[in-house]
């Protein structure tokens, strides 16, 4: 890691983090499919993360064992996202009953 580390490229990476935030406001703006936005956002947050992870928390010039760790759980979350998806989905479709109050019958007290 002797490595030289020039003030430019932190200022490359962020501004790459700052275009990629002003496109997350404007994806999140407009009225469209929630599982298009939430797939576009979702990915651009992902994008963020990992130019965080390999040039500020200087993953990139690490083993690539360390940044398997790094990893590791990305693919661990992806995986339980899609596992819990047909749960999800059920539950939406699941037709909403609303408790109507019983009349009540008999003589008054």
């Amino acid at each position: 890691m002797a490595e030289h580390h020039s003030d430019a490229l932190y200022m490359k990476i962020f501004y790459y983090l700052l275009a990629l935030t002003i496109l997350e406001i404007l994806v999140a703006l407009p009225d469209y499919s929630a599982f298009a936005k939430a797939v576009l956002l979702v990915g651009m947050a992902v994008g963020k993360a990992v130019l965080v992870a390999l040039y500020f928390m200087h993953l990139r010039f690490e083993r690539a064992t360390l940044g398997l760790i790094a990893f590791t759980p990305l693919v661990i979350c992806v995986f339980l996202v899609f596992m819990l998806i047909p749960d999800f989905s059920a539950s939406t479709r699941l037709p909403h009953k609303t408790a109507v109050p019983a009349k009540a019958s008999g003589a008054k007290h």
